[in-house]
């Protein structure tokens, strides 16, 4: 997967799906609300990833971003199979499966997602035949097949075969003498059928489509100006005959396999984690089948084989037009067609972190102490901030010791190496690094072992728990008092993907966060366990306790006539115990914004349980990522920003921490946002009460409506200009 797309390193899914099948549910039922009161999770998030699909069908959308939301949409429903389908079935296999958080058996839900899925991959490969391949000829960007080239360009392409395929390519005969190969997971194929001239007997090969070889093989120029490409598969099906020498070729068909990915972990204290998970990665590669997609022309005779052979139902079974594959349309929205693109937004350096200095230079250190920061990710920039303020930890004589966690990062991290800097130059620094983050858990065991060589204190983190908080602690001397600098965030310290993931952080010099962080920090390397926090809400012993408490004072709030109000922004909202206590304050008469990018299980709009509930979600060219809680308590306004959703695994098996933020401008910025969001003036999509999500885009005079992240962008550029905010 590029580094670069909307969905950034490495586990794309994982952070756009970043979820896990869940054991339990937490049920808070006292018998006031119906049983019926929450969506089906699964199908929430499909229709979750049907938007990212009305994205790409948008022709209002640049075309180039649209094969990226093509592509999107593509890893994204991969990755849903790999883990969420992948978990349910293996659940329902061993026996082992509950009902779902809406109460149906497992196996009707499997059957519900195979029925929607069919429906949405369908749509998906017309989105593509239909509308942004002939929008891409339009704008001279051709996908060819062999069938529509000329004698000219398949010379050429015989030589780009000779030369740069063929000696990669491996076809493994199926007979007697040589069993049915293993199908590696995601990797496209082709099955080809063959017979011997003078026996006339049929056999059958399967071939892999080399994954290391560019997706879209670019045609020799042929000075027509246009950018032409035959997906590698066409390529190499006409040159079967190079493979097969003497043979008949019979027919050839594209397949692929979709596989459980998921990693289960069994932790044992008294086992290294790190070897763990090393042999399960490995067995990871050899998970059982869950999906098999096939080109719509394949004979019975193929598809009866892949079926015997994978193990595999036919409801596994999903026939659709070729190309298959199409998260391979990520090469195609990299080209250089800045007409086609978003346009360029370039993030500026916060106000608080300017410098005024004649040499450039900015005292990080000295601007924290000044006050809090707030930073907003990408608008604001990343390596100007946050980056800095830990590579000028590093260098700086003054600082004692650095504290951070890593849960995900770019594979060239200047913050890793600013922790190995600081390191060799003899302070103390601690690296918690979660190496269970899924789908990065190679990378992070690279980067672990890196660190510990360069004489950084590594951990692992807490048994049973991962660690997904975002948090970096920096003791600096300063006179005759040690003085701790804090950052807590909302995403992971990851440059590449800050350039296009939404999200807040603080910096903040306030003792009470520096405190609470040395605690927290103390809790997760060692054996200390901390009961409270002053600023930070901590999972998984309060963080849910404190926002339902939060809650509830909003409930008797309004019962009481004063003030009140609740506005959430999240990834993902499925928790019972969350949503029951929302309930509750809406049948009180709170008011109640929820902005959801994902799974939204909460039912907004349903007279006498949530009529006062409003839930919009928002999808662009960044990806929405920041968490938010902001409630009016009684006039005197609490807001907290962290890394957790509402979500069984971050409130109950993962440590997250949120920040109360205490400045009367950030709390303003924040209910800024949430004006600009809940707008109806704003693009964004509404859900109703059975589920379905509606987008409102459009003026009555079909014009288009605002669009959140480019006024967010303009806003703070106008702050950094120190002009009005719109």
């Amino acid at each position: 997967m590029d580094s670069d797309t909307y969905l950034g390193d490495a586990a794309v899914g994982a952070d756009y799906l970043d979820d896990e099948y869940d054991d339990e549910w937490t049920w808070l039922d006292d018998g006031t609300f119906p049983v019926d009161r929450f969506l089906d999770r699964e199908l929430s998030w499909l229709a979750f990833n049907t938007r990212v699909l009305e994205l790409a069908e948008d022709p209002a959308v640049p075309l180039l971003e649209r094969a990226n939301f093509l592509a999107i949409f593509a890893s994204n429903l991969d990755e849903f199979f790999m883990v969420r389908v992948a978990g349910l079935k293996r659940r329902i296999v061993t026996g082992l499966a509950v009902p779902t958080n809406v109460g149906r058996a497992p196996v009707d839900v499997l059957a519900d997602i195979a029925s929607r899925a069919h429906e949405l991959q369908t749509r998906h490969a017309a989105a593509f035949t239909d509308l942004v391949k002939p929008a891409l000829d339009d704008a001279g960007i051709h996908i060819e097949s062999w069938s529509d080239l000329g004698d000219t360009d398949h010379a050429r392409l015989e030589e780009v075969f000779s030369r740069q395929i063929f000696p990669v390519l491996m076809p493994l005969a199926v007979d007697p003498a040589h069993p049915f190969p293993y199908i590696s997971g995601l990797s496209l194929n082709l099955s080809v059928r063959i017979k011997h001239p003078k026996t006339g007997k049929e056999e059958f090969a399967r071939l892999k489509v080399p994954a290391m070889l560019p997706r879209f093989i670019q045609l020799p120029d042929d000075d027509s100006g246009l950018l032409r490409f035959i997906p590698l598969e066409d390529l190499i099906s006409n040159h079967l005959g190079h493979l097969f020498p003497g043979m008949v070729i019979l027919d050839h068909h594209e397949f692929r396999v979709t596989r459980n990915e998921d990693v289960q972990v069994e932790e044992d204290e008294s086992e290294n984690l790190i070897q763990t998970l090393e042999r399960e990665l490995l067995r990871r590669r050899f998970g059982p089948p869950i999906r098999l997609e096939i080109t719509d022309d394949m004979d019975e005779v193929t598809l009866d084989l892949l079926v015997r052979e994978l193990g595999i139902t036919q409801q596994e079974v999903y026939r659709l037009p070729a190309p298959l594959d199409l998260a391979g349309l990520f090469d195609i929205a990299k080209l250089d067609r800045p007409s086609l693109k978003y346009r360029k937004h370039v993030p500026t350096t916060a106000v608080q972190l300017q410098s005024n200095e004649p040499s450039g230079s900015t005292d990080i250190f000295r601007s924290i102490a000044r006050q809090d920061i707030l930073l907003h990710h990408p608008y604001e920039s990343f390596a100007t901030s946050v980056q800095a303020f830990l590579e000028q930890a590093a260098v700086d004589p003054n600082v004692l010791a650095i504290k951070q966690t890593l849960y995900r990062t770019s594979g060239d991290s200047p913050i890793v190496e600013a922790l190995i800097d600081a390191a060799e130059a003899g302070k103390q620094v601690l690296a918690l690094v979660e190496i269970k983050a899924r789908f990065d858990e190679q990378a992070n065991i690279l980067w672990a072992r890196k660190l510990e060589k360069a004489g950084v204190h590594v951990v692992y983190g807490m048994v049973g728990l991962k660690t997904h908080c975002k948090l970096a602690l920096v003791v600096r001397q300063e006179g005759d008092r040690l003085r701790h600098y804090s950052h807590i965030g909302t995403g992971n310290y990851n440059p590449k993907t800050s350039r296009i993931y939404e999200d807040l952080g603080l910096l903040t010099a306030d003792d009470v966060v520096g405190k609470d962080l040395t605690r927290l920090f103390n809790e997760l390397s060692g054996y200390a366990i901390e009961k409270k926090f002053k600023r930070l809400l901590v999972a998984p012993l309060h963080l849910r306790k404190g926002l339902i408490k939060a809650i509830k004072t909003e409930t008797a709030n309004a019962s009481e006539g004063l003030p009140s109000g609740i506005r959430i922004k999240l990834n993902s909202i499925v928790d019972e115990a969350v949503i029951d206590a929302l309930y509750h304050a809406s049948a009180a008469g709170v008011p109640i914004d929820l902005v959801i990018r994902g799974i939204c299980t909460l039912k907004p709009g349903v007279a006498g349980l949530s009529e006062n509930i409003t839930v919009r979600s928002i999808l662009g060219r960044y990806l929405e990522h920041s968490r938010i809680f902001s409630f009016v308590n009684g006039g005197d306004a609490q807001v907290y920003i962290g890394s957790a959703d509402m979500m069984h695994r971050n409130l109950d098996r993962r440590v997250e921490a949120m920040v109360r933020l205490t400045s009367a401008e950030h709390i303003r910025q924040i209910h800024s946002l949430f004006d600009l969001a809940m707008s109806d003036d704003t693009s964004a999509w509404k859900l109703a009460h059975d589920g379905s999500w509606s987008r409102h885009h459009l003026a009555q005079d079909g014009t288009p409506l605002r669009d959140m992240q480019n006024v967010m962008s303009r806003r703070i550029s106008q702050r950094r200009r120190g002009g009005a905010l719109r």
